[in-house]
């Protein structure tokens, strides 16, 4: 759109106050409501305006300044040197174009440069002055002039030097030295943080900078002292002495003098080869362990950065080359529930559209019903959502400040969106489950289940998805219905098909009990569990009528599963299906073969590694209610090792060694039935 002169002086005022109400929280304050990206877009906007209209620049607008006043409470320094932002690029043409601008000012024997590139650390800028090499004063960057004295807070963290070591054969420490640093705290120890603030009943932080921010301007330092915070230095403000020529030179200067220097550095000598470096670690940001918005590319000799000089407040020898915005704030209009297909109840954000990343994104993740309560997210709420790599778009948190007092809380559902069925939530457990076995959202993954443990072949999901579309089964106990005139209307069946399907149902009315109630798909009940279960409670209308304390004490199961199973029990459509079982001819007791030993492991030895389904010690209370042993290590005498999943170490080489047999938990399970039916006491040949 076209602007004249008094339609584009209206535009960049409103944006100058805009800009001024967010710098202030977010320089100041350290309370932003926007992102990031949205605060550059509208810098950008008033520059162009500038630009385009250089007669309405006024001498207090954004552009023509670093930042805001440093807020009330702490003592303020000046600067011994202003402490500069930087102008930024998003493309290798606008690396291209910041080259020609500052070439041009340059003469022919100064524009073969050479570069180094930092990350953009997404921290808490701070300059730190130390005297005779002891650290005497610390401040925020604040307004580029003036900070704030936060020495005390800065004191505390363990990766700032209080006193600069004396190295013999090392450089000079500088009587006077001024350093420029980034604050930040690591991913891993930021969700450490958050979650240890949530057990606190206290507000988790919103991102890694926010959390940085809060901790250094807190007025009691033993609270900084207790966050995961790290400084990285990466400039010399201000020194006394022989300093080096070079930015690479300061880097390893700051190295040597004990300082902490960023390792994501590189140097190249020429442009093109630091373009393709900024888009090759645009795919690698992920990977990093902190986060960082961008890259800051540095013309390496100092002398030549001086000659430039700065521009409106931002230095020509350096750029900073942006990443896109990995997060944006947009409002949270409502939440809508799913059922997953293990029946567990997700909530899901619906947003207003926001573009994260060059994604336009409507939908969001919130996690879970406990993550919403701890972080108080609400209808209504403006909320900051995150987008990184190829990660799924999660609401990290509300923006508090930003509340009108209309927000809605966000309560559990009562009620399974999909069949209406009442969803349950097991004490110590965050999920919320439907558990009705006709669940239409869970019936295409119940079926493919039920048949893989019931060695129904030919039903797999292709096939189930087939047979629910067209109506012929809504439950797995249909399946004991299909006719082959039905099947043949199957896209893929002839007869031959549909003859070997069928009889792999009949066949599978023959599977043992425990087989069977394993098929079932109650929560917590796998091959192993149902084993355990059909040797106490010989037949489902026993297991059905035992309490939760009963299933509890079998084999050391625990409370949770037992609830999950009565729970089971408790539904009348369950109930119903349970009995359409037997109808169908199924079997649903154990036979006295099955019971033929109360110890089908006796004489075996055992030993576990890797991750199980269940709990290690339970596993072990299984097999030794079996009657096998269970060690530590592995032996010439160990009958078997139980591999989980990412196994590994002493154990695992030592049975290769030994060509120990290894068995999954459901090979496990298998094998308990298998030596129950050979007879008591059957071990190992």
């Amino acid at each position: 759109m076209v602007m004249d002169l008094a339609a584009a002086s209206e535009r960049a005022r409103q944006l100058r106050e805009e800009i001024s109400f967010h710098n202030h929280r977010y320089h100041v304050l350290d309370r932003p409501i926007i992102s990031d990206g949205q605060y550059d877009a509208l810098v950008d906007e008033l520059r162009q305006i500038e630009r385009d209209f250089p007669e309405i620049i006024t001498p207090d607008s954004p552009t023509q300044r670093v930042g805001d006043q440093p807020a009330e409470g702490f003592q303020k320094v000046r600067h011994p040197a202003p402490i500069l932002s930087l102008d930024k690029a998003v493309s290798r043409e606008e690396l291209m174009a910041w080259y020609a601008r500052t070439s041009k000012l340059l003469t022919e024997d100064a524009r073969s440069l050479t570069y180094v590139v930092e990350p953009k650390l997404d921290g808490l800028t701070v300059v730190l002055h130390y005297r005779e090499g002891q650290f005497v004063l610390g401040a925020t960057r604040g307004d580029g002039q003036v900070g704030e004295d936060i020495t005390a807070n800065l004191r505390t963290l363990p990766t700032l030097p209080l006193r600069i070591p004396v190295d013999a054969d090392g450089p000079t420490v500088p009587p006077v030295l001024v350093v420029r640093g980034e604050v930040l705290i690591y991913l891993k120890d930021f969700d450490i943080l958050n979650n240890r603030l949530i057990d606190e009943g206290q507000q988790p932080f919103a991102n890694p900078r926010n959390a940085a921010a809060g901790s250094l301007r807190q007025l009691d330092p033993r609270i900084t002292a207790r966050r995961p915070l790290r400084l990285f230095v990466y400039s010399v403000v201000a020194s006394e002495g022989e300093a080096p020529a070079t930015q690479s030179g300061t880097l390893t200067l700051l190295s040597q003098l004990g300082f902490a220097v960023p390792d994501e550095i590189a140097a190249f000598d020429d442009l093109e080869h630091v373009a393709g470096y900024c888009e090759t670690m645009l795919q690698r940001r992920t990977a990093l362990p902190y986060e960082a918005d961008g890259l800051v590319i540095k013309i390496d000799d100092l002398d030549v950065q001086a000659q430039l000089g700065a521009v409106g407040g931002r230095p020509r020898g350096a750029i900073a080359y942006k990443f896109p915005a990995q997060e944006a704030v947009t409002t949270l209009l409502d939440v809508e529930y799913s059922v997953g297909r293990t029946g567990v109840i997700t909530p899901t954000a619906l947003l207003s559209p926001v573009t994260i990343a060059g994604v336009t994104v409507g939908r969001a993740s919130l996690h879970n019903f406990d993550a919403i309560s701890d972080r108080d997210i609400r209808i209504g709420d403006r909320v900051l959502v995150k987008r990184a790599g190829d990660v799924i778009p999660y609401v990290s948190g509300p923006i508090l400040d930003a509340r009108r007092g209309a927000e809605l809380p966000i309560k559990p559902p009562t009620e399974c969106p999909s069949c209406h069925e009442a969803v349950v939530r097991t004490e110590g457990e965050i999920a919320y489950y439907c558990i009705n076995m006709a669940c239409p959202a869970q019936l295409v993954q119940r079926l493919t289940y039920f048949a893989a443990l019931m060695d129904i072949e030919g039903i797999g999901e292709r096939t189930a998805i087939q047979l629910v579309d067209a109506g012929q089964v809504h439950d797995p106990v249909d399946l004991y219905g299909l006719a082959k005139e039905g099947l043949l209307k199957l896209d893929g069946f002839g007869d031959r098909k549909a003859a070997n399907l069928l009889s792999a149902i009949a066949a599978s009315k023959a599977q043992p009990f425990d087989r069977v109630l394993a098929a079932l798909g109650i929560r917590g009940v796998g091959a192993a569990v149902s084993t355990l279960l059909t040797a106490r409670f010989p037949s489902l209308e026993a297991l059905q009528a035992a309490t939760s304390d009963e299933i509890a004490g079998v084999g050391g199961l625990g409370p949770i599963t037992a609830q999950a199973i009565t729970d089971w029990f408790a539904r009348p459509r369950n109930r119903e299906i349970a009995a359409r079982l037997r109808e169908a001819g199924l079997v649903l007791q154990a036979t006295d073969l099955t019971c033929a030993s109360e110890q089908p492991l006796a004489g075996l030895s055992f030993v576990i590694t890797g991750t199980l389904s269940r709990g290690r010690n339970e596993v072990q209370t299984w097999i030794e209610s079996l009657g096998g042993k269970v060690a530590g290590a592995v032996t010439s005498k160990t009958d078997y090792l139980v591999v989980g999943e990412g196994p590994g170490g002493s154990k695992y080489s030592r049975a290769q060694e030994l060509n120990t047999p290894m068995v999954t938990e459901d090979e496990l399970a298998a094998l308990a039935r298998t030596d129950a039916e050979r007879g008591p006491g059957a071990g190992s040949s």
